[in-house]
C-alpha cells in the first residue's frame, strides 16, 4: 500500500473517518492504522467511570455531548462492545434511522422505551439537538433536565447525567504559557517511534522516487520535527482565541492529512485553504502576508532572482531532504515560518525569527493566567499593574478621547456640540476585589475589572481586543474591519459616560478656553474659569 493511501484513514472522506458497528476484518491495514494513531484523553476516563456505575435494571440515564466531530461516535462505539451487555446505547441523536420519522421523533421513542424499561441508557448527542429537543421533545422529564443542564449547568439531576466534551477543552493555558494536549499526542503518535506509519513511510522512501512521492514524504519529514508541531499547533490555538474555532479530533486528522498530502509542501499545504475547517481558518494568518523590511527585502532580492552563497548552501541542505527549489519568495517564508526554532543547516530560516514572533499569544497567555489564578495577592497586583496602568486604560482613555487628543491624563469626553466639548475627570483603576468575581470560563477570553470614580465596570478581552488594545495605544485609529471587536469597546466608553454623568465636577472645553461647573448642592452650582 502506497504512503499516501496509507495515510488517508485521516481523511473526512475516508469511510474510517468515523466508527460505526460494521463488522471489523482485524487484518485490515487501515484499521491497524486508525488503532495505533488513537489517543487516550481525560474524558473517556470519566467517561468509562460513568459507564461502569450503570448497573443493569439502575435506571440510570447517561447523555455525552459535544460538537459534531469532536469523537462521540468513536469514543462509544468503542465502549459499546464492553457494555453493551447491560445498557442500551443510542449513539447518534442526529440522525433519525427511520424513513417515516426526524431525529426528534425518534429521541421521544428512545426515551419512551427508557421509562418502559429496566435498562440503563447512553445517548451520544450534539449540543445543538440538545436544545432542539427541549424546545421540540415530548417527554417533560427529560426536556426540563436538558435545559436545567443548558441553561443552569446542572450535569447531574436525578438519574439523568450528563458530561460534555466542551468541559474538556484541546487548549488550556498552564504556567508555561499554553498546552494542546490532544493535538501534542496525536502527532507524537503519528510521527514517532517505530509504528506501522514509520514503517510504511521508510517502505515509501525506498520504492517510490517520483515528484509526488518525494514531496510526501518530505513533508512527513517535516511534520516529525518537535519545533514544526509545536508551530503547527500555536497556529490552531491563533485560530481558537481569534477566530474562535474549536479543535475536534475529526478535523484535526483530516487537517493532519491534507498537510501531508496536499498538493503542495507542507509549509504552502498549511495556508492554502481548501474544505478543512482548520485550514480555512489559518489563511488569515499567512506569514508570507507580514510586511517588514526584513521580508520585503528578501521578496524583492529573490523575485530578481538574487542569491547569496549562504542561501544557496541552504536550498541545497534542502534538497537533500527532499524540498526541491521553490518558486516563489512567499512559499520560502512559508516554510522560515514552520522551521521557526529548528536547528537545520546553516539557519538560513532563523534571520526572519524576529518577524514571525507570536508575542502577541504569549502575552495574552501571562494575562488570562493572571486572571484565572487570582487571589489579590500584592506580587499579583504587582505583576498585573502594566496591563491594567499602561495599556488597558491609556488605550480605552485615547480610544473615547480620539476626537480630543488634547485632553489630559485624566480626562474623558463625554460629548461634543458645535466645537464645545463636555469634559469629566475621572479616577480609572483595576477593580481587584472584582477580578476574583469573573474566573474565565474558557482560553477564549478573560474578563478585565475596572473601577470607575467607585463603580464596577468589566469587559471580556479577548485575542483579537488585546490586539486592537494594543495598536491603539501605539496610535492606531479603528475602522469597518474593526467592527467585530471595537463593539466591546465602544460599550465599556457608553458605561464610563454614564458614571461620568454622575460626577459632581465637569468642564466644559473650546479650544483655550476652560469652564468648571461643579455641583455644591441640590441646586446651587459652581461656575469657575470664566
Amino acid at each position: 500500500m502506497r504512503l499516501k493511501e496509507a495515510l488517508s484513514v485521516m481523511s473526512m472522506a475516508s469511510p474510517y473517518a468515523v466508527s460505526t458497528e460494521r463488522g471489523e476484518d482485524k487484518t485490515d491495514l487501515h484499521r491497524r492504522i486508525k488503532k495505533e494513531l488513537y489517543v487516550e484523553m481525560p474524558i473517556e476516563v470519566d467517561v468509562k467511570r460513568q459507564l461502569s456505575s450503570m448497573a443493569f435494571g439502575s435506571k440510570k440515564i447517561f447523555f455525552l455531548c459535544g460538537s459534531s466531530g469532536d469523537g462521540k461516535s468513536e469514543l462509544l462505539t468503542k465502549f459499546k462492545k464492553q457494555f453493551d451487555a447491560r445498557i442500551k446505547f443510542h449513539l447518534d441523536a442526529t440522525h433519525s434511522f427511520e424513513p417515516n420519522k426526524n431525529a426528534i421523533q425518534t429521541l421521544d421513542k428512545v426515551f419512551a422505551d427508557f421509562d418502559e424499561g429496566i435498562y440503563p441508557l447512553v445517548v451520544g448527542i450534539n449540543t445543538g439537538m440538545l436544545g432542539n429537543y427541549a424546545e421540540e421533545g415530548e417527554n417533560e422529564d427529560f426536556k426540563q433536565a436538558i435545559k436545567a443542564y443548558l441553561y443552569e449547568d446542572v450535569k447531574i439531576a436525578g438519574n439523568i447525567t450528563f458530561i460534555s466534551f466542551e468541559d474538556y477543552p484541546k487548549f488550556y493555558i498552564d504556567e508555561s504559557g499554553y498546552t494542546a494536549e490532544f493535538a501534542q499526542k496525536f502527532l507524537q503518535r503519528l510521527t514517532s517511534g517505530n509504528n506501522l506509519i514509520r514503517q510504511l513511510v521508510d517502505k515509501d522512501i525506498q520504492e517510490n522516487t517520483d515528484k509526488e512521492s518525494r514531496r510526501i514524504q518530505a513533508n512527513f519529514a517535516l511534520l516529525s520535527i518537535p519545533e514544526v508541531q509545536k508551530n503547527i499547533i500555536e497556529l490552531l490555538f491563533k485560530a481558537r482565541l481569534m477566530r474562535d474555532q474549536f479543535l475536534t479530533a475529526r478535523a484535526l486528522l483530516d487537517f493532519t492529512f491534507s498537510l501531508i498530502a496536499g498538493p503542495n509542501y507542507l509549509f504552502d499545504n498549511l495556508f492554502s485553504g481548501g474544505d478543512n475547517e482548520l485550514a480555512n481558518k489559518l489563511v488569515d494568518f499567512d506569514p508570507a502576508h507580514i510586511r517588514t523590511k526584513n521580508i520585503d527585502l528578501f521578496v524583492i532580492e529573490k523575485d530578481l532572482g538574487l542569491t547569496d552563497q549562504e542561501f544557496n548552501e541552504y536550498r541545497v541542505a534542502l534538497r537533500q531532504i527532499g524540498i526541491e527549489t521553490l518558486s516563489s519568495a512567499l512559499s520560502y517564508l512559508r516554510l522560515f515560518y514552520v522551521l521557526k526554532g529548528v536547528e537545520f543547516s546553516n539557519n538560513y530560516h532563523a534571520k526572519f525569527a524576529q518577524n514571525f514572533s507570536e508575542s502577541l499569544i504569549e502575552q495574552y497567555a501571562r494575562i488570562y493566567q493572571l486572571h484565572r489564578d487570582f487571589d489579590n495577592t500584592t506580587e499579583q497586583r504587582r505583576l498585573l499593574k502594566p496591563f491594567y496602568n499602561e495599556l488597558l486604560r491609556s488605550a480605552i482613555r485615547k480610544y473615547n478621547n480620539r476626537n480630543a487628543p488634547q485632553l489630559g491624563k485624566s480626562q474623558y469626553l463625554i460629548k461634543e456640540l458645535n466645537g464645545y466639548q463636555l469634559v469629566a475627570d475621572l479616577e480609572v483603576k483595576a477593580d481587584h476585589k472584582n477580578i476574583i468575581n469573573h474566573r474565565p470560563k474558557s482560553s477564549a477570553s478573560f474578563t478585565a475589572c475596572l473601577n470607575v470614580e467607585g463603580e464596577s465596570l468589566t469587559i471580556p478581552v479577548s485575542l483579537n481586543l488585546l490586539e486592537l488594545i494594543k495598536r491603539i495605544e501605539d496610535g492606531y485609529r479603528p475602522n469597518k474591519h474593526d467592527k467585530n471587536t471595537v463593539v466591546l469597546l465602544d460599550e465599556l466608553v457608553e458605561d464610563i459616560s454614564k458614571v461620568a454623568n454622575k460626577v459632581n465636577s465637569l468642564k466644559i472645553v473650546k479650544g483655550n478656553t476652560s469652564i468648571g461647573i461643579k455641583k455644591v448642592d441640590e441646586d446651587e452650582f459652581e461656575v469657575s474659569g470664566i
